[in-house]
């Protein structure tokens, strides 16, 4: 998305009409808020990828492609929901490996080595 619309009316009669559609800047907010308040994705000091996910029971998960800033080495993130509506973090994979979720999130170390990375994720 590269622009989001603000003002969308909810009188008649101009119901659903929005205005000032160009709000270039609302755009890259409204992705964080996509990515990190509901995806749960952020990165702690630019070495620890950070996941805690907020998605609603009804969706099934989702996926995500994290490319470090070497652009090499990439993190394809799975995210499975098992359709609890509390959507914690129960399990996870790292390249078949498993890891130890923190209650509630999952921390992974991130490795700049230019190889690409399979993380799995199932909530509950």
């Amino acid at each position: 998305p590269y622009v989001v619309a603000a003002d969308v009316y909810g009188a008649d009669p101009h119901v659903g009409r929005g205005g000032w559609t160009w709000y270039t800047g609302a755009a890259g907010w409204f992705y964080r808020v996509a990515l990190e308040s509901i995806l749960g994705f952020s990165v702690a000091d630019g070495r620890t990828l950070v996941l805690e996910p907020r998605i609603p029971a009804s969706w099934p998960g989702f996926t995500l492609r994290y490319r470090l800033p070497d652009r090499v080495t990439c993190y394809h993130i799975t995210v499975v929901n098992e359709g609890s509506a509390q959507g914690i973090v129960a399990a996870a994979t790292l390249d078949g490996a498993a890891l130890i979720p923190e209650p509630g999130r999952l921390r992974v170390p991130l490795v700049s080595d230019g190889e690409r990375h399979e993380l799995h994720v199932s909530l509950r």
